[in-house]
């Protein structure tokens, strides 16, 4: 059963996708009407927009299945894979743009009726940019690599078309035909270098790359709310799956409380991370008992065995919360 983020996000990627087939169409009129190589490549880069929106919506229908015996971390990598699809389609549309480019500078086509090429890029361009908009931001609320990657690519669509529209007003004042491939090498240039981007963001989701901006925001968290009892947090190591995260971490505690008392403090920790940052967060938390060592650094006021007194309060930050070793020692 599909809780009311995913059916919604699903939803609108189906917009999404319907409104990028209305799209494709009206570019590639535009290009029968202009026959411009740098209207093509905008055309042909709204082919890979249709496919990777289709690739998007499976991801999203896919990474929204519950976990289940075979697949114990859920569906979520999935939408790597989309991206990463995505990233690829877009590098070789922009290698092909870049090869009909340098063709057409031996063997010319004639460029027309540009006026009306400038009016449906514009048109086509202002609706990209706000549709990767809203979906860029709603991929960063639902933490959708998938929705995320696809705003990503709406935006870069958008700006490729304001570049392109530069460069038919230039033609269309200039009557220049050659400046027509030159605008077509650009875009083929930028287009494939956003596809690369893609691809490289998408093996490093596959690959666990760290996340330090992550990290650094569950470091901050925890720097503000931290509790008397968490002596430190260490060895922390977040995995995403889609737009679940899986994250383990070691947290230090005294070594007198009971196993109740220190699961009831993993708990806390837990509980506080989900809600400050609102997301779908698996929390594994290994328990450590403290060391005569952590107490130069522990903030326990009122502990009663306690046997050196406290030297500083240690700022956690990522060079000591990210290393497999206690504070202190």
């Amino acid at each position: 059963m599909l809780n009311t983020s995913a059916k919604d996000n699903i939803s609108f990627q189906r917009i999404v996708l319907i409104i990028g087939v209305v799209l494709l169409a009206m570019k590639f009129f535009s290009w029968h009407l202009t026959h411009s190589n740098a209207i093509l490549t905008d055309a042909l880069e709204s082919i890979i927009n249709v496919v990777a929106g289709a690739f998007a919506l499976w991801s999203l229908v896919i990474a929204s299945r519950p976990k289940d015996i075979d697949h114990p971390y859920g569906h979520g990598k999935v939408e790597f894979l989309s991206s990463g699809l995505e990233g690829i389609f877009i590098a070789l549309a922009g290698v092909y743009m870049l090869g009909k480019a340098v063709y057409n500078f031996y063997y010319p086509i004639e460029v027309h009726s540009l006026d009306i090429g400038i009016a449906i890029t514009t048109f086509t361009g202002i609706v990209n940019y706000i549709l990767g908009f809203y979906l860029n931001r709603k991929g960063k609320n639902a933490n959708s690599h998938a929705m995320m990657a696809e705003g990503k690519h709406l935006q870069s669509d958008a700006w490729s078309s304001a570049g392109l529209l530069a460069g038919l007003f230039l033609i269309f004042v200039t009557k220049i035909g050659w400046l027509d491939n030159v605008v077509a090498i650009l875009l083929g240039a930028y287009i494939f270098y956003t596809g690369y981007k893609l691809v490289r963001s998408s093996l490093a989701g596959i690959m666990d790359e760290a996340d330090y901006h992550l990290i650094e925001e569950l470091i901050a968290i925890m720097n503000d709310n931290r509790r008397n009892n968490w002596v430190d947090i260490h060895n922390l190591r977040v995995i995403k799956y889609g737009s679940k995260l899986h994250v383990d971490c070691h947290i230090t505690l005294p070594w007198f409380l009971n196993l109740r008392e220190s699961h009831d403090e993993a708990e806390k920790l837990d509980k506080l991370i989900n809600e400050k940052k609102q997301s779908d967060i698996e929390f594994f938390i290994h328990t450590d008992p403290c060391i005569p060592a952590s107490c130069k650094i522990c903030q326990k006021d009122d502990c009663k065995v306690r046997q050196f007194q406290v030297e500083k309060r240690i700022e956690w930050k990522l060079e000591n919360v990210l290393s497999n070793k206690k504070h202190g020692s």
